[in-house]
């Protein structure tokens, strides 16, 4: 079985596409963080050190 393409993506490049995708919803990058902070028990600035080191 091969991997899928998202495993080999930096962690950035698919938090940029979450940001794009909610506010073609009319949601923020606000919310996005809320969310993704909910669910992986990162505190907002933890997040936005896992961002700009372009981690996987």
């Amino acid at each position: 079985m091969t991997d899928h393409k998202i495993f080999s993506m930096a962690f950035s490049k698919i938090y940029s596409l979450y940001v794009q995708k909610a506010e073609r919803k009319n949601r923020t990058e606000e919310e996005v963080i809320q969310i993704i902070c909910w669910l992986t028990g990162y505190t907002p600035d933890e997040l936005a050190k896992q961002v700009g080191e372009d981690k996987d």
